[in-house]
């Protein structure tokens, strides 16, 4: 069957779709984790965003855009996330963002909130890790 969103591009998958361009798809996430959880996708394949070409990047992000926009003036606030890669918790080896809306009542939390088991670095670390990262 291939993949799941590579086939909701080509139409064998329905989805609720809410905008379109050449090279991107927004639509509603089948397994929402709030009313209006919205996915943006590149119409291309690609597991993760540093295998994008730069005229999907741009145009993925141009329609992540718009999407936030459209999302926060019905829910007031949006998440904008991006698992990259199985380590990270991408399920579908597609790039997708999620978008997902927030208030304050919804108990999600901060980010941070999905890391209960956080590294303490001193500031040596910190530049060992500025300096492999800034290298490359």
């Amino acid at each position: 069957m291939g993949c799941i969103f590579c086939n909701i591009v080509n139409g064998t998958i329905p989805a609720k779709k809410l905008y379109e361009t050449k090279d991107s798809l927004a639509f509603l996430d089948a397994f929402p984790l709030a009313r209006g959880h919205t996915l943006v996708i590149p119409k291309n394949h690609y597991d993760k965003v540093q295998q994008m070409s730069k005229q999907d990047n741009l145009d993925l992000f141009e329609t992540v855009q718009v999407m936030a926009g459209r999302l926060e003036s019905v829910f007031s606030s949006v998440l904008i996330a991006i698992h990259n890669g199985k380590e990270s918790g991408q399920e579908v080896p597609h790039v997708h963002v999620h978008l997902i809306p927030r208030n304050a009542s919804d108990g999600a939390g901060p980010v941070h909130s999905m890391f209960p088991k956080r590294p303490s670095l001193d500031e040596n670390e910190f530049e060992k890790i500025a300096k492999i990262i800034g290298n490359k």
